[in-house]
């Protein structure tokens, strides 16, 4: 293996720094796409959709459970998918094991769910053994994953209810579903964003200091 050169500690610091530079570039970067992001023109969803829940049948506005945002991951969990029903596809469950806690994204008035056209039987069982037990998984019943692009591959959708109106806000898929996973990530993807203070985003946003709202996962109360 050819590795790097081994050098002192005075010019292992200054090639950070050099490095420092265009990683904080790159940050600001990412901050001036996700200030795009909060711009982009709205859809509005008008057709009724239905999916099959752990306890029953749920309309689209159902998946927000009375918070503002909603993001949907289509997991390939299904007949026909990898070793279906003993595993799902192993792209989806690797992302999967790297969702945060959701009480901080519950916190931003916002809510992420699973879909997947695998009976509601087996999803239970599935995230019962992979220790997933706190996302919510809902059962596709119609088009919606033809609908938004989720139909032959993985993907995000991120929406906005404003009002009794849905609108899709914002889609990922392919290499850029690897960076989420993070309270962050999936704060980044949505309409509203972080909502915070120092974010770059249209007059009226709700936002507030950042260590304003951070909390203990378990000391949000009824926030989240």
């Amino acid at each position: 293996m050819n590795l790097p050169p081994i050098v002192s500690p005075q010019d292992w610091e200054a090639a950070r720094e050099d490095l420092l530079v265009e990683e904080k570039a790159l940050t600001r970067a990412r901050d001036a796409v996700a200030a795009k992001r909060r711009r982009m023109p709205r859809m509005a969803v008008e057709k009724d959709y239905r999916f099959d829940g752990p306890e029953g049948p749920a309309s689209l506005p159902d998946l927000f459970a009375g918070r503002r945002q909603l993001i949907v991951y289509r997991f390939f969990y299904e007949p026909g998918v990898a070793s279906f029903p003993e595993r799902g596809c192993p792209g989806c469950s690797f992302l999967a094991d790297q969702v945060a806690d959701l009480s901080h994204l519950n916190a931003r008035d916002t809510t992420l769910v699973f879909v997947s056209r695998a009976p509601q039987e087996d999803i239970q069982a599935w995230k019962a053994r992979m220790g997933w037990d706190d996302i919510p998984w809902y059962t596709l019943t119609d088009d919606f994953d033809a609908d938004f692009g989720v139909d032959e591959w993985h993907g995000t959708n991120a929406f906005l209810r404003d009002g009794g109106q849905v609108f899709r806000t914002y889609f990922v898929n392919s290499r850029g579903d690897e960076a989420v996973g993070s309270t962050w990530s999936y704060l980044d993807l949505t309409a509203l964003g972080r909502q915070e203070a120092w974010e770059d985003s249209p007059d009226g946003y709700p936002q507030t200091p950042p260590y304003q709202w951070w909390n203990y996962h378990d000391a949000y109360g009824d926030a989240a």
